[in-house]
């Protein structure tokens, strides 16, 4: 078996930023054959998720105790193409958490090429759409 059979791997040392290894596929290009731009934030989600998966918590699980986060602000700086069948890796970083909210950083690489470097704010809310407090169990994790 390949390690990339699946598509995603995650891997980390305790303390260390997330690193999500991925492949493009054909779904997720363009008519030119390059990685839609579209789905550079679908790969970012992957990172938040796999971040949070690997210190033993679901997002599944948070969903169902109410804990909901909504993505805030999303950006993306672009500096090379990935093609379909290019190995990626994503490494995953929080930058800032406060009380509500949790800002992350991205960096996509093709081997030691830089091929985007992108951001995110979410922010957690309750069933109702209102801000809540970040569960303090889940701090720890970020």
């Amino acid at each position: 078996m390949v390690p990339w059979q699946f598509g995603i791997i995650m891997t980390h040392p305790t303390n260390a930023p997330g690193i999500v290894h991925l492949r493009v596929r054909y779904t997720e290009v363009d008519r030119m054959g390059y990685l839609h731009h579209s789905r550079f934030f679908q790969y970012f989600e992957i990172g938040r998720i796999e971040l949070l998966r690997r210190d033993g918590k679901s997002y599944d699980d948070l969903e169902q105790a109410g804990v909901l986060f909504v993505v805030v602000k999303a950006e993306c700086n672009f500096k090379a193409p990935a093609r379909y069948d290019d190995e990626l890796t994503l490494y995953t970083r929080v930058a800032k958490q406060t009380t509500v909210r949790i800002d992350h950083v991205y960096e996509l690489k093709r081997g030691e090429i830089l091929l985007a470097e992108g951001k995110t704010t979410i922010a957690c809310i309750d069933r109702a759409g209102q801000l809540q407090a970040i569960p303090p169990d889940l701090c720890a994790h970020f």
